[in-house]
């Protein structure tokens, strides 16, 4: 193959340092500079090597901040990129009336690394998803069944409300307060993606009330009286 000595000369040099495996014959003219011919080189080029198409979850290890080790390859099957555990509603019969069904790396070893997940959200009758925040990830919420009121509070204290029916999407940015409550007489069931394969979960709830930071603690942080903060973490399992 013929090419312009100059530009041979530039690829010639390119393939010489990222392969390593490259012949070049070419008279340059005097000092080099002043190509007179063409020339004809070989590039003997190395395989070339994409990034890795997936990294399947290796349940079995440890989960860190980037997620799971990658389970061999020869080992990956067709089940591991298909979640089925949406075919059922979650069990609403709890304190919040409400059901969340993750599909994160945890449970969907598929979409660890992808930067992608899903849950599906089913809230009966006054059922709510308290307020709560993802560390991890933005949110894209779909409402398939019923209305759902929902709404989140930016870091300036902003608060953004909307009651969203059946086809409706919102959107809740990355690490922001937000909830979800059953709009409706009848089940409301969503779908919510994530920007993470673990986008991580805090209740603000569960937070305060449902451990065991002493009831001083919260009393003073809340300026709720001591009778209100014992009720609370009666109620959400909460000592102290």
């Amino acid at each position: 193959m013929t090419f312009d000595c100059y530009l041979a000369h530039t690829l010639s040099l390119y393939y010489i340092h990222a392969q390593g495996a490259t012949t070049f014959e070419c008279d340059l003219g005097p000092l080099g500079l002043a190509p007179r011919c063409n020339c004809c080189f070989t590039l003997a080029l190395l395989p070339v090597v994409g990034p890795q198409d997936f990294c399947v979850a290796d349940l079995t290890g440890p989960q860190g901040p980037a997620g799971y080790s990658c389970k061999s390859p020869s080992n990956v099957t067709a089940n591991d990129f298909v979640f089925t555990g949406f075919r059922k509603a979650g069990n609403t019969t709890n304190l919040i009336k409400a059901a969340v069904s993750p599909a994160f790396d945890a449970q969907f070893p598929g979409v660890n690394g992808l930067g992608v997940s899903i849950a599906r959200l089913d809230l009966a009758p006054a059922g709510v998803i308290p307020m709560h925040t993802h560390p991890g990830a933005s949110e894209i919420l779909i409402v398939v069944q019923g209305s759902i009121v929902t709404g989140f509070v930016s870091n300036a204290n902003q608060v953004f409300v909307k009651k969203l029916l059946k086809g409706d999407v919102m959107v809740f940015p990355q690490g922001l307060l937000h909830f979800q409550i059953n709009g409706g007489g009848s089940t409301a069931v969503a779908f919510a993606s994530f920007s993470s394969a673990n986008p991580g979960l805090q209740i603000t709830d569960f937070a305060l009330f449902g451990n065991t930071l002493s009831s001083m603690l919260v009393e003073k942080t809340t300026f709720l009286d001591d009778a209100q903060v014992k009720k609370l973490k009666a109620v959400l399992g909460g000592s102290g």
